[in-house]
């Protein structure tokens, strides 16, 4: 007895196979160039996305966040807004690095460096290892002084964390602006070409990550709105 043919694929649909196979294959392939030919415009984009910088407004203190960087650009971005008349008092903020010293100290030479009067300057000396902590101690000072605007100065990288911790943090009614130090070790158009950069982008991305999730269940407190301000010329000394 004949054993039945076993039947073969029919030999169209084994060509529409690979047919199909090379058309993904090909649309890979422009997917991918596509990403190339733009891909120092999409890092420019992505360099730019942790930058925030308000117009400052007149205000009840100038709050500069520790760790400056070794050019000192917050203090130097801080003492520019002060001389301009934004705010009668700047608050250096820092972190002890000893027992005697820290941040604080360091960020209040640096503004006195550059002009600012040393009876216009808040030091504020803390413990504090991140930022979450540190806006945390500002916000106790804020309270404690009965400060209702604040411009907050950060390096440009900076900005978008802060604001978003710092305005879940600060006190209820507070109106925070803040404001971008240009900083000399991170240019948003070229952060990829320096082994500086790119660490500075990455931490921010991981810091970013790690406050979304730790701030999830709290809503902003604060407010920007620019009728909340009045014009430098009726600040309080």
């Amino acid at each position: 007895m004949a054993c039945p043919k076993r039947s073969r694929p029919l030999p169209h649909i084994q060509h529409g196979g690979i047919f199909f196979r090379l058309i993904f294959l090909l649309f890979f392939v422009c997917v991918v160039m596509a990403i190339y030919l733009v891909r120092r415009p999409l890092l420019r984009l992505a360099g730019h996305a942790w930058v925030v910088d308000e117009a400052p407004a007149a205000s009840d203190a100038i709050v500069v966040l520790g760790d400056d960087n070794y050019h000192g650009d917050r203090a130097a971005r801080a003492a520019e807004l002060f001389k301009n008349g934004w705010a009668p008092r700047v608050i250096a903020s820092g972190r002890y690095l000893r027992p005697y010293a820290g941040i604080a100290e360091l960020e209040e030479h640096d503004l006195a460096a550059r002009g600012v009067p040393p009876s216009a300057i808040v030091r504020l000396a803390h413990h504090a290892e991140n930022t979450r902590d540190e806006a945390a101690v500002i916000g106790q000072t804020i309270t404690q002084h009965g400060w209702k605007r604040i411009l907050l100065v950060t390096s440009d990288y900076h900005t978008r964390r802060s604001r978003y911790i710092c305005a879940r943090t600060f006190p209820p009614g507070t109106t925070l602006r803040v404001v971008a130090a240009r900083d000399s070790d991170y240019d948003p158009d070229n952060w990829w070409r320096t082994r500086g950069g790119t660490k500075i982008f990455f931490h921010e991305l991981a810091g970013m990550l790690v406050a979304l999730w730790e701030m999830r269940h709290a809503d902003s407190q604060t407010s920007d709105s620019a009728s909340a301000y009045l014009s430098p010329s009726l600040v309080d000394g």
